[in-house]
């Protein structure tokens, strides 16, 4: 018995809309395609619903797809969000301005974060907590301590890839740089840190976390007296004593 004309019509047109959405990679769409095609008929949908149906599917799939890489970028150590952090049991923490950071607007004039304060009072959590924000709002982040940074430097120079160690380091919008204070560097490696800040440096921004007042680290003495001269007009606002944290502009 053959196929009626119509029918086969349809079924070529099928036929050949999966094989185009494989041939442009919609994978997604491409699975999803008989099952909004059921809903079609049983909704009573439009071409246009059922299209815009189909194709949100492919762009969420490839939004997940583009978090999940960003996540993997940014070697975040923890999932912690901002609604982790307990501003009541840190009372010196400037809730307001920390929320104001969470804004991300501090990434638009590449301006730099820095949380001061002994071990334990949420340092590491409120940097990793902004840098998972900018991951989910769709910037390149990237999380490392600063004896962690020192070493890729230095293994780097021994290899000759320092000019290549130095755009990867450049390229995130947010560089998260924790615990500089916490281990001695060596010389190398705080000439290292000193480069990749000073080539972020009102390109792109950084957090930086620490133990001990910025000025009274050897390895930034020149760096911070360098930036005064250059920044013009530029201020520094902290966040109280304890689990300080300053926003440099």
């Amino acid at each position: 018995m053959s196929t009626p004309p119509t029918q086969m019509s349809e079924a070529r047109r099928y036929s050949q809309l999966r094989a185009h959405l494989s041939y442009l990679k919609l994978n997604d769409a491409f699975d999803a395609l008989p099952r909004v095609l059921d809903q079609a008929r049983s909704e009573n949908l439009s071409m246009t619903a059922a299209l815009e149906r189909l194709l949100e599917i492919e762009v969420e799939a490839t939004e997940a797809r583009r978090l999940a890489a960003r996540e993997r970028f940014a070697c975040l150590p923890e999932p912690w969000t901002l609604s982790d952090f307990d501003f009541s049991a840190q009372p010196g923490v400037d809730e307001k301005l920390i929320r104001d950071l969470a804004t991300l607007r501090f990434l638009d004039d590449a301006s730099n974060v820095l949380f001061v304060g002994p071990p334990g009072v949420g340092k590491t959590m409120l940097s990793v907590a902004l840098g998972r924000a900018a991951v989910d709002a769709g910037h390149r982040v990237y999380f490392t301590t600063a004896a962690e940074l020192a070493a890729k430097c230095h293994k780097a120079a021994l290899e000759g890839r320092w000019k290549t160690c130095m755009r990867f380091f450049a390229g995130p919008r947010l560089l998260i740089i924790d615990e500089l204070g916490y281990l001695p560097l060596p010389e190398d490696g705080a000439s290292a840190l000193f480069q990749v800040i000073n080539q972020r440096y009102l390109k792109s921004s950084t957090i930086l976390s620490t133990n001990v007042g910025i000025a009274k680290a050897h390895m930034f003495r020149s760096t911070c007296a360098r930036q005064r001269r250059m920044s013009t007009g530029s201020g520094v606002r902290l966040a109280g004593r304890t689990g300080a944290c300053a926003r440099a502009t």
